[in-house]
């Protein structure tokens, strides 16, 4: 059975469609103080997948509730699939006295859980945090049939060198193209930061910027800038996690990107693929699950 979290109902659907497993009604209610209640009908058989992004607060009170309720429905194993985790960024205390959240809410979603996959998560050691078994899917390589077969001499961009694999991935899946990664200096005079592909030129091109997430918009709109400033072709934004809060979509518009590309992990107007068939893929090889505890 295959469990949607309230922000996950269509990546929840084709991982249906795309298992052949079933696709549970659960109701996402809210009580008069605030309180949420998500409840999942009655099913036979042993096993629940919840599939639920968790792109704010609620959206993790939510997972847990569901996670609880496909036990109380009858389910002994359970898997957590989490498209996009939120405070995988969280991944140490930056000052004393403040907690590791991307460690607190991995043990929260343990206790209710058989097994964890996670898909591109930020910061990919989040995945030591849980105390169960975790699997990481990397998609970025669905990116990939979307951006079409017309880009002329294309250039995947990373936003900066730790990032240059996830460009690749999409590349190698494209078929074709260069790859570079932006660097940022600091101009010795002006203390101003100058960012700027490491390496390719880019005059005539067409280039993908690709990243794991785009947030707030503004490192990636800043990069777009100087793609405009040196004459590139068209401009693609393209991640695996469009949170795109706030005006991000404006501002990478008003920066010059021709489209904005991005996957069902947080289902936004731009998710134009799935990662479903890699997850089904993953669930599929999984095999047996561990015995009820």
């Amino acid at each position: 059975m295959i469990v949607p979290g309230s922000s996950s109902q269509l990546l929840a659907a084709a991982l249906a469609d795309g298992t052949g497993r079933p696709l549970a009604t659960a109701t996402y209610d809210r009580f008069p103080d605030g309180e949420r209640l998500a409840a999942v009908p009655d099913f036979d058989g042993g096993e629940a997948t919840v599939v639920a992004t968790t792109d704010s607060d609620e959206a993790w009170v939510e997972l847990l509730q569901l996670q609880d309720a496909v036990r109380e429905a009858g389910a002994g194993r359970v898997t957590t699939v989490i498209p996009y985790m939120g405070y995988a960024r969280q991944d140490e205390s930056f000052l004393d006295g403040q907690p590791v959240s991307a460690r607190a809410v991995a043990r929260a979603v343990s206790t209710g859980t058989d097994r964890v996959v996670l898909v591109n998560p930020h910061e990919p050691t989040v995945a030591d945090f849980y105390d169960v078994p975790v699997e990481t899917v990397d998609a970025a390589s669905v990116l990939a049939d979307p951006l079409g077969g017309d880009l002329t001499d294309p250039l995947f961009l990373a936003p900066d060198e730790g990032a240059i694999g996830i460009a690749e991935t999409v590349r190698d899946a494209y078929g074709r193209g260069g790859t570079d990664h932006f660097e940022k200096r600091r101009d010795r005079e002006t203390g101003e930061i100058e960012v700027s592909p490491s390496d390719a030129s880019v005059a005539g091109r067409d280039v993908v910027v690709v990243d794991d997430i785009v947030a707030t918009g503004s490192t990636m709109s800043e990069s777009v800038d100087v793609l405009v400033e040196r004459e590139a072709g068209r401009v693609v934004a393209a991640c695996v996690h469009p949170m795109l809060a706030e005006n991000a979509v404006t501002k990478l518009r008003a920066a010059g990107v021709d489209r904005i590309v991005g996957t069902d992990t947080i289902e936004r107007g731009c998710s134009v693929v799935s990662v479903a068939p890699v997850l089904a893929e993953t669930l599929d090889a999984a095999g047996a699950l561990p015995e009820e505890r």
